[in-house]
């Protein structure tokens, strides 16, 4: 922080602001100590907090999933492996109804992506104030626990959804019959520069839309959560308020939560049931 009590301007920066790693202007390697100093890292920054918490996660969903599986039973279920199977079954529906080629890569993929999502998103819900707080204590200034409010993140998924699109389009049609899918269509093939800046343009806005529609709903959420934060430091009154207001958008904020890793996770299938159809 700034400061011991710090302004509300000061609080949201805080809150907003990075673990980041990276080389300072002199030459050494740190960690820097505000916006204008991670700004000066350039590209190759790394976001420690981001990273901690979205390969923890990950590997907590993979290591609850292996337990479940390896404890499953024929007999009658617990309840960890009754809800694991209504997820796999919840996920394996919607891909059925959806993907309409044959690759049994997709459906562990679109579990991979829901569940992990779902799991960085929830962190959403954890008060704004618990974890940073915690870090400082420990000397370490700056905490994001949401990593799906880092468009790093977000487009770090986003672009290796986007590499496997261009993957399965190129070996399902080969690449004369992708290339074809961009330059002759929608109009006759003489118009072939139109058809390639309209089809490119559409291909290139598919991961970007993905990235940008699941970072923008959740740091919308991370930053509503922040201002009402702040209520708590006016007063009996205005925190009684802020209780209020916290509990209402933490209700409201698990169907975005939910929502948003469904929405992720449905359009990948969708892109890659394109990648494997001909026009």
């Amino acid at each position: 922080m700034a400061s011991e009590n710090p302004t509300s301007t000061e609080y949201i920066q805080h809150h907003l602001q990075n673990l980041t790693l990276g080389v300072h202007p002199d030459g050494t390697i740190g960690i820097a100590h505000g916006a204008e100093e991670a700004r000066e890292m350039g590209f190759w920054a790394i976001h420690l907090d981001t990273m901690f918490w979205s390969i923890g996660l990950g590997a907590a969903f993979l290591f609850l999933f292996y337990r479940a599986a390896s404890k499953a039973t024929s007999g009658v279920p617990g309840k960890w492996q009754n809800f694991v199977e209504m997820v796999i079954e919840f996920i394996d529906n919607n891909v059925r109804g959806t993907f309409n080629a044959k690759n049994d890569l997709v459906a562990p993929i679109a579990l991979t992506l829901f569940v992990w999502i779902l799991l960085m998103n929830l962190m959403d819900l954890v008060p704004v104030d618990w974890i940073p707080e915690l870090a400082k204590l420990i000397g370490i200034p700056y905490m994001k626990v949401v990593p799906t409010t880092d468009p790093n993140a977000t487009f770090g998924m986003a672009i290796a959804v986007f590499v496997l699109m261009i993957y399965y389009s190129i070996k399902e049609k080969g690449f004369g019959g992708f290339f074809g899918e961009l330059a002759f269509q929608p109009f006759p093939k003489w118009m072939f520069p139109v058809n390639l800046l309209l089809e490119g343009v559409s291909l290139i806005s598919k991961p970007v839309s993905l990235a940008l529609r699941l970072f923008g709903n959740l740091y919308a959420g991370e930053m509503i959560f922040i201002l009402i934060a702040l209520l708590y430091s006016g007063g009996l009154i205005w925190g009684a308020v802020g209780g209020a207001l916290q509990w209402a958008w933490a209700v409201f904020h698990v169907l975005i939560v939910l929502l948003q890793a469904f929405i992720f996770m449905i359009l990948t299938v969708v892109y890659l049931d394109m990648a494997h159809q001909e026009h």
